[in-house]
């Protein structure tokens, strides 16, 4: 029996010779692609390769400079989303494209809501997002508000307001990068079905196990230009690899032992507004990377942001280098010696339409200033050409506005920013979300080189491969408390899992 993708003539997608600049940067160079009906096509590469922009390119985000679009063989004119979704194609964006302040039927249905007489049926609103959710795997009533969800369970809310227009083109741009195991395992479960309806998938993913599993072709991209296709009898990591960064990168987490130094950061019976029942007790040392495990909502993100002063802890006690300090602001944190790259760059590390030299000095405003608190412009441009430099940011200059740089360049400026305080702690959460091999290389090797300079790094992952192999150890959550710790001889998926989902590790399991 044929597949859907054989018994069409023409492809269902046609990319011809696009290119697309924006000042200073060329996004893409005489990109070419087709996509069959019924087929999973993957595009893969490195931030800054381009992928983003020609998805924002076939969605009507942005329009080409040249270059020509075809359905079914006809040419298409693709001026904005409407005309996309007309067309039968829909985005899943990378960062998240919601309204926290409405529910969650509201946000898949917004501005399409159905109505009679020009008056919204919210019955019928909420049985028909019922339905989405339970294709996606989300089991939360419709009328939750969106603000109350987590980053996760919004993607969620994402994909299926991209289902509900019944798209023949649907493009997943990073959709699992936020999701717990069981959320991207419901995720592929709906791709599946999608493609067996006839459905065309554009799959976007930094995790080339999910591509391997489920592309049935993958295009690649390197600096805006088609750098190779892959059959599905030609995929494997090691190929998309090496057309992705043009060598074998066949090991990247560099790893190297360190000796922990005193004690710089410790945390008795402390208790979270998010789980004010449970208290917490750990100790960081310099010299050390120590990672943060746990399933989605076992209270990782929400430990960070009561340590930086985010959220006020209910009760307990955090020591810096030997001192207690009470930590009510993200001041306090800063004045402490702390430092948080947050999980989500765009909303809470970065000012989107400020340029790279700014973002760059934001933290260290107050520190540099001059007297009567004028900006110390030249100092402001030294932390921005140091640290461009030492992060390897591609921009063309330091006045370069950071929303037009990639997503892993982005991370590098939130990370600059930081550094350029010199931190006692530096605190991550999910410090490669959405960041490509080659800048995952990078950032690993980062965090290895601070350790040794006596820096104390505590990071929370979803990702069990990079918690192994960059941590010295592991703290693994659960509901709100720590259910274990293990030392880098102990590292297994199967005593970090046992331990997130609650249980007690037998002997013969470490």
């Amino acid at each position: 029996m044929s597949s859907p993708a054989t018994t069409h003539p023409a492809p269902l997608l046609e990319v011809a010779q696009i290119s697309k600049q924006f000042p200073g940067i060329k996004a893409l160079s005489q990109v070419s692609l087709s996509l069959n009906h019924g087929e999973v096509l993957a595009v893969i590469g490195e931030n800054g390769a381009g992928k983003s922009t020609l998805m924002k390119i076939l969605a009507g985000v942005q329009p080409p400079d040249s270059g020509k679009l075809l359905i079914e063989g006809a040419e298409v004119s693709i001026s904005d989303v409407e005309a996309a979704l007309e067309n039968g194609i829909a985005l899943i964006h990378q960062e998240l494209n919601l309204c926290e302040n409405l529910d969650i039927a509201a946000n898949i249905f917004l501005g399409r809501e159905p109505a009679s007489w020009n008056v919204i049926n919210q019955q019928q609103t909420y049985l028909e997002s019922q339905k989405l959710l339970k294709q996606v795997g989300l089991n939360l009533p419709p009328q939750t508000l969106v603000g109350d969800l987590t980053v996760g369970q919004q993607q969620m809310v994402e994909i299926a307001k991209a289902l509900s227009i019944n798209a023949r083109i649907l493009i997943m741009d990073e959709p699992t990068s936020s999701l717990s195991l069981h959320e991207s395992e419901a995720l592929f479960a709906v791709i599946r079905e999608l493609k067996a309806r006839g459905v065309s998938v554009i799959y976007i993913s930094h995790r080339l196990g999910e591509v391997n599993d489920l592309a049935d072709r993958v295009v690649v991209l390197r600096d805006g230009e088609n750098a190779g296709d892959l059959d599905r009898a030609s995929i494997s990591h090691e190929r998309m690899v090496q057309l992705m960064v043009g060598r074998n990168v066949s090991q990247f987490f560099p790893h190297t032992p360190h000796e922990p130094g005193q004690v710089v950061l410790e945390v008795k019976q402390l208790r979270t507004p998010a789980y004010p029942s449970h208290f917490i007790n750990f100790s960081i040392r310099q010299n050390e990377i120590v990672g943060i495990s746990g399933l989605v909502g076992a209270g990782r993100t929400e430990l960070l942001q009561v340590l930086f002063g985010i959220d006020s802890p209910l009760s307990g006690s955090i020591s810096v280098a030997g001192q207690e300090v009470q930590i009510n602001s993200p001041r306090d944190a800063i004045r402490a010696g702390l430092a948080l790259v947050p999980e989500d760059r765009k909303l809470q590390g970065l000012v989107l339409e400020m340029a790279v030299r700014e973002n760059m000095s934001l933290a260290s405003l107050t520190r540099d200033r001059k007297s009567l608190g004028r900006i110390n412009f030249n100092q402001e441009r030294n932390i921005s050409e140091e640290m461009i430099a030492v992060m390897k940011i591609k921009t063309p200059s330091d006045s370069q506005i950071v929303q037009f740089l990639s997503g892993g360049n982005q991370q590098k400026v939130v990370l600059g920013k930081w550094l350029a305080m010199n931190p006692r702690v530096l605190l991550l959460d999910e410090p490669t979300r959405g960041v490509d091999i080659g800048a995952k290389e990078e950032i690993y090797t980062l965090m290895n080189q601070l350790a040794s300079q006596g820096m104390a790094v505590l990071f929370v992952s979803s990702d069990l491969e990079e918690i192994r192999g960059i941590s010295d150890r592991v703290l693994v959550m659960h509901e709100g408390q720590m259910t274990g710790e293990l030392s880098r001889d102990e590292f297994s998926e199967e005593a970090i899992m046992q331990l997130a989902t609650g249980q007690t590790l037998s002997h013969s399991q470490t």
